[in-house]
């Protein structure tokens, strides 16, 4: 008797899954490239390699990437604090941990803008001690930093919580110190999952553009990220320049992706190998 699936079968769904990605993802993203392949190529090039393009590009992936490794870190610290111990407030900071995913990104950017401003909480201490933290680089990095840290944290999750804590004990028994553990151990179980976090929270940063509109300033060739050089342009009806210029982030990020993917499953099957 053939197998009774829940589902319909594989032709069916997959003909589904094509159709919705198709609608919701790959024709508007072909409209954008349609949309450049009217203009001639020095046009698109006039627009990609325009200076100031060139400092938002700068600005928007190291900023994404500097956002992207410090949640890898501090997201990692925060994620082993949750799984592994137990503490009054638990569930509070857990549930705080997801308010980059509900609050409109424009109310945080005037969060974080009302906070490292030099008037600010934090901004104050940071003026008197020379660190500029809003309208500079270092504002959107915190910006980008804030918005990305729940991709790291809620990724990591499932992984400390499937990551047995005997073979820590085990490692311990034979005689391996708390870094040995940390490095031997931990890392290479953790290791793709903290990959898959930093790539999220770097491609969320990426196309960021909310919560930096504030607290950057929108300084052209000093404060201004890639997103907002779009908006820019289309406010000034120039839709080809916002147009090629979105088409060379998204080849940008989709081969960054790509890279990461790679990476991701390059240490994924080594480490598989090994254990």
């Amino acid at each position: 008797m053939a197998r009774r699936r829940i589902l319909p079968g594989f032709g069916i769904t997959l003909g589904y899954s094509v159709l919705y990605l198709s609608l919701i993802v790959l024709i508007p993203l072909a409209a954008l490239f349609l949309r450049v392949t009217g203009s001639s190529w020095e046009q698109f090039w006039d627009a990609v390699s325009a200076p100031r393009a060139i400092a938002a590009y700068k600005l928007t992936f190291a900023a994404s990437f500097a956002g992207a490794a410090v949640n890898a870190v501090f997201g990692f610290i925060v994620a082993w604090t949750l799984v592994r111990y137990r503490f009054p407030g638990k569930r509070v900071l857990d549930a705080i941990i997801d308010l980059p995913f509900a609050l409109p990104t424009a109310v945080s950017g005037i969060a974080l803008t009302a906070i490292y401003s030099r008037n600010g909480w934090v901004g104050r201490y940071l003026e008197r001690a020379g660190i500029e933290s809003a309208f500079s680089p270092l504002g959107v990095t915190i910006a980008l930093t804030f918005v990305g840290l729940p991709f790291v944290v809620r990724t990591l999750q499932p992984a400390l919580e499937d990551l047995d804590p005997g073979m820590e004990e085990a490692a311990a028994t034979l005689g391996a110190g708390r870094w040995q553990t940390f490095r031997r151990v931990i890392l290479p179980s953790l290791l793709p999952a903290l990959i898959t976090g930093f790539a999220l929270a770097f491609a969320r940063a990426l196309g960021e553009y909310g919560s930096v509109v504030f607290i950057s300033g929108n300084m052209p060739f000093r404060t201004e990220i890639a997103s907002l050089l779009i908006v820019a342009k289309l406010e000034q009806y120039d839709y080809t320049g916002a147009a090629s210029i979105g088409v060379l982030m998204l080849l940008a990020s989709f081969l960054m992706l790509l890279a990461i993917n790679a990476l991701q499953h390059w240490v994924g099957s080594r480490y598989g190998r090994t254990a």
